[in-house]
């Protein structure tokens, strides 16, 4: 159970995962929060990661930092994705363990599941088909945070978590034309369209998709209960 002056470091924090996570820790009265921007922390520098996890020793970690896109830059970008997010994961997951980190959350993405995962998603269903072939390579990396996570508490006995957050919108979000995720894409197009005075919005794929959307400060919220409670 975290207290109100636990050293908690947020990785991400401006992101808007990152950036929720810790307006809610601010909200609760959490007073000794840690973060690093990516030019004072690169993740994934392991020596970095190292050095900096020796030297402030935070007791809980919220792993929200990651390289993310949509549709277009998953497949134009799949070797960076599978790298930069394998390497930051791995390197920050270590060393908390490394350093006596009391709890870490990894936060994922339902992506992980099978391209044709039955709907609703049960958990069960990790690992047993084909992922979905547009973010292939950032659904193998969130996969492989998780396992180790799964496999730290196994062989060594600590508790990490993670979290499989779904599609997400709010704050800080990307409204990039072509490299945002699929509901700040349509806010943008919608907004382009209403000030262009557009008939018509181009949306991508066919419609048959189910998906489902959460407020990241609604995630933010149930981060900081799980982190406690779970």
């Amino acid at each position: 159970m975290m207290e109100h002056n636990s050293k908690i470091y947020v990785a991400g924090h401006r992101g808007m995962v990152g950036s929720a996570i810790v307006r809610e820790l601010e909200r609760q009265g959490y007073e000794n929060i840690i973060t690093r921007t990516h030019s004072e922390l690169d993740l994934v520098n392991q020596a970095d990661v190292n050095d900096f996890f020796a030297a402030e020793k935070p007791e809980y970690v919220f792993l929200a930092a990651a390289k993310v896109g949509g549709i277009e830059a998953n497949q134009s970008a799949l070797a960076d994705f599978m790298y930069v997010n394998m390497m930051l994961e791995m390197n920050v997951i270590n060393a908390a363990w490394r350093n006596g980190c009391k709890k870490l959350e990894f936060l994922g993405s339902s992506c992980i599941y099978p391209r044709m995962a039955p709907q609703p998603m049960p958990e069960s269903c990790l690992l047993t088909s084909a992922l979905e072939k547009t973010n292939e390579a950032y659904a193998l990396a969130k996969i492989s945070g998780l396992k180790y996570c799964e496999f730290l508490n196994r062989q060594y006995g600590t508790d990490y978590i993670s979290v499989m957050p779904t599609n997400l919108y709010g704050p800080n979000d990307n409204y990039h034309p072509s490299h945002s995720h699929v509901l700040p894409a349509l806010i943008r197009r919608f907004h382009e369209a209403k000030e262009s005075g557009a008939s018509t919005v181009p949306c991508w794929g066919d419609g048959s998709p189910l998906r489902e959307f959460l407020y990241v400060d609604d995630l933010a919220n149930l981060c900081v209960f799980l982190m406690n409670n779970y």
